[in-house]
């Protein structure tokens, strides 16, 4: 079990880094008006984010121990939380903007509830408390306070972790490689709906109310129709068709018990990732992003970077939890250990400069874009930009990567 520590969040060093942060913010009206060749005068078309968007992204470092210092630990220790363990070191990333204890456990209490509805996670429910999916939800979107929203998202989110737990990982839950494309491809039909023949009409309801993960895959989709209009859920049901894609992919790479190489992991990693989560940033935050522009690709270029990283957050923190699981698992540090033929810890660092590149590189391109983008376009990428550090929070925290005996 990896022992929590208080972390401190400076802000980064480097001026782009604190100029393009500006420019994600709430603050940046001035930022443009500091960029070469612009006049201050010019309106802004940069929207206003979620208080607090103005800080800089962050070295998340672990705070000096005051037992061994013999100094009291500095104010800013008080930033946040993460695990300590040496196995993952600082990241390039941004702090989270708030911390509502109350409102992750309303969260999480009824996301709960409904698990037990839908009949996922039987037997395993204390266990999905512990993992506490309702502070991921209240950390990553920082931009409403309402739990029916965050629980519309949740709802999306345990059910896609469900059809990863019990299709692909975890074999005490009937995950099967040679089943798994049968498996997906009925789970499709739970979020866009089938249409048989009358005569099989009822055959079909059936097939779907027989697996859990299909009724919770249909039912997150029904309860999120009331927030989103037509596009976002075409848009959420794409990106989940993509994810399933990934794990057929992942799926066959264990049925022949093959490590990948790092640049086709990085491109599984695309779109096995956190994506189907930020798709819904919007509708959480009750406004709607175009289609138009979610599929420009310098958008998309931005978005899926910021998956990409957040996703090898995860990568870096399940490293101990998958150490206790039978079978062959992948994730960055393993795959780049194997290729590189170095030492974990120096695969660990290696994986940390990727992460820290895309943040990076999302900071620079998602300003760009709302210089130039609608209002909607600069509040979704300010969105995306809160949930890189929420997400990164909620794994130093939670007990499904810091507890491998309890997740």
């Amino acid at each position: 079990m990896s022992l929590l520590s208080r972390m401190t969040a400076p802000a980064a060093g480097h001026d782009v880094a604190r100029l393009v942060a500006a420019l994600l913010s709430e603050g940046a009206r001035e930022a443009r008006a500091a960029l070469p060749g612009r006049a201050a005068s010019r309106p802004s078309r940069v929207p206003t984010g979620p208080t607090g968007l103005g800080t800089s992204a962050a070295r998340v470092t672990a705070a000096p121990d005051p037992a061994a210092s013999g100094t009291a630990a500095p104010d800013s220790a008080a930033s946040g939380t993460a695990a300590s363990d040496a196995a993952v070191p600082e990241l390039y990333c941004p702090p989270p903007l708030r911390d509502d204890p109350a409102l992750a456990a309303e969260v999480n209490e009824r996301l709960l509830d409904w698990a037990a509805e839908t009949g996922i996670y039987v037997g395993r429910l204390e266990r999905v408390r512990a993992t506490d999916f309702g502070r991921l939800m209240m950390l990553a979107h920082p931009g409403t306070d309402d739990p029916r929203r965050l629980l519309a998202a949740a709802r999306c989110a345990l059910a896609e972790w469900a059809t990863d737990d019990y299709y692909c990982d975890d074999e005490t839950m009937g995950s099967r490689p040679e089943v798994l494309g049968s498996h997906l491809g009925l789970a499709y039909t739970a979020m866009d709906p089938t249409h048989p023949p009358l005569r099989y009409a009822q055959q079909t309801d059936q097939g779907l109310r027989a697996d859990p993960v299909r009724v919770a895959l249909r039912d997150s989709f029904a309860r999120l129709a009331p927030y989103a209009d037509r596009t976002q859920v075409t848009r959420l049901r794409q990106e989940v068709a993509a994810l399933f894609v990934a794990y057929g992919q992942e799926g066959a790479w264990r049925a022949e018990e093959r490590m990948p190489a790092v640049w086709e992991y990085l491109a599984h990693r695309q779109v096995n990732s956190f994506v189907p989560c930020l798709a819904l940033i919007d509708v959480v935050d009750g406004y709607a992003l175009t289609a138009a522009e979610y599929d420009d690709p310098r958008v998309r270029r931005a978005v899926s970077m910021a998956g990409t990283a957040s996703t090898l957050v995860n990568d870096l923190y399940s490293m101990a939890k998958e150490q206790h699981s039978a079978g062959l698992d992948f994730n960055l540090p393993t795959v780049v250990a194997a290729e590189e033929r170095c030492s974990p810890r120096e695969a660990v660092e290696r994986s940390v400069e990727i992460h820290d590149e895309l943040v990076r590189t999302f900071e620079v391109e998602a300003a760009a874009l709302t210089l130039t983008g609608s209002p909607a376009l600069g509040r979704f990428l300010a969105g995306v930009w809160s949930w890189l550090g929420g997400n990164r929070e909620w794994h130093g925290g939670s007990a499904r990567y810091n507890d491998a005996s309890r997740a």
